[in-house]
């Protein structure tokens, strides 16, 4: 098995247009470019695509400068690819680790192509084609505008049903196209992230009110949703549409000022992207009979990422390869089931050896716990 140096993981957001898409891209990764965040992290965020770096990072300065909101990409579907580097280790880490770098894909899916006909064979074809390429996606964000929420306010299931339908609908266009002879697929986004978007606007609603917005206002339609997905995938049990929740704010919007710095959730998306799928694929695993291919794809990662939060000093590289092939393995259920004081160890003895990439992950799983305590984000059980 030759293990790539870059563990690769893809998160896909959807959004109407207007959702904040953009300006919420712009804001995660300049963020990441701020002396703070650089002085904090023992990572760098670094775009792979020199252009895509400079938009963003300008998108970002213009808030943050010029109270500058960043032009909506209408129709336009891209995909951003980031790259988690680690800074220098110890040598007997970097020699140890199983990669060295975390590769996350964000694709963004234009939120026109769910609220209008394609004008045409090309574009239907086009969306086609988009939805496919994110198919890989461990992760989706379906926003949920905080904005049409207060213009709504009293009657928000107007617009959330709309927005369920409008998705729903979407997907039910291209379900013929997507399934090649009908067949289910075994590769396809199964967390489904319901999230807050401009979450500023509403600043007395924490994640557990959101929840209960949601299932009070359009349970039924979230369901509905969720019997649309299930008809799209292979086992259909390893499925969570409508059970994680989290707040996303890109910045807090004055008269003549955007304050970026004042962001909520946006440090959760990193770890939601590389760790939140190890969590729940491997609880799948264990909870269900799942079908051998469906379970290799859930677990394709596994391995890799227990032998970066679990090491052992007398581990060699040599030995890495062959333990990673069991990704059944209890090595794997140790490290997905880490939390509390055991987490906490791994990670302060992580720090001391200067070992970069334990350091990092196991930060992103406490990061997760933290933003369960503060309320921004909620996690499904199951």
């Amino acid at each position: 098995m030759q293990l790539s140096r870059a563990l690769e993981q893809h998160i896909a957001v959807f959004g109407e247009s207007g959702s904040g898409k953009t300006v919420l891209l712009s804001s995660f990764y300049g963020a990441t470019q701020e002396a703070l965040y650089l002085q904090k992290n023992l990572f760098d965020v670094v775009a792979d695509d020199i252009g895509q770096h400079t938009r963003l990072h300008q998108n970002y300065l213009g808030m943050k400068n010029s109270a500058r909101r960043p032009a909506q990409n209408r129709f336009t579907a891209t995909s951003y690819a980031f790259s988690v580097k680690l800074r220098d280790s110890s040598d007997d880490a970097v020699k140890a680790r199983p990669f060295d770098a975390l590769r996350v894909i964000w694709h963004d899916y234009p939120g026109e192509w769910f609220e209008q006909d394609a004008s045409g064979p090309e574009e239907a074809q086009r969306r086609v084609d988009t939805f496919r390429s994110l198919l890989s996606s461990d992760v989706a964000l379906l926003l949920v505008d905080a904005q049409k929420l207060l213009d709504n306010a009293g009657e928000e299931e107007r617009y959330l049903k709309s927005l369920l339908s409008n998705f729903r609908t979407g997907l039910l266009s291209i379900k013929d196209e997507l399934l090649e002879d009908g067949k289910p697929l075994v590769e396809f986004p199964r967390i489904w992230v319901m999230a807050l978007s401009k979450a500023d606007l509403l600043p007395d609603m924490d994640v557990y009110e959101f929840r209960d917005l949601l299932t009070d206002k359009v349970g039924d339609d979230i369901d509905e949703l969720r019997k649309v997905i299930a008809g799209l995938v292979e086992a259909s049990d390893a499925l969570a549409v409508g059970e994680d929740f989290v707040l996303l704010s890109s910045a807090k919007f004055e008269t003549g000022k955007i304050k970026v710095a004042e962001r909520i959730g946006l440090d959760l998306i990193l770890p939601m992207a590389a760790i939140l799928p190890f969590v729940r694929h491997v609880r799948w695993s264990q909870a269900m009979q799942l079908p051998r291919k469906v379970a290799e794809n859930l677990l394709s990662n596994a391995g890799t990422l227990a032998a970066a939060l679990i090491t052992r000093k007398s581990w060699l590289p040599a030995r890495i390869e062959s333990l990673l092939s069991f990704v059944d393995s209890d090595l794997v259920n140790e490290a997905a089931k880490l939390a509390g004081d055991k987490l906490r160890k791994i990670n302060s003895e992580a720090l001391a050896r200067h070992d970069h990439l334990t350091a990092t992950l196991s930060g992103f799983r406490m990061d997760l716990d933290l933003g369960e305590r503060e309320q921004v984000l909620l996690r499904s059980r199951r």
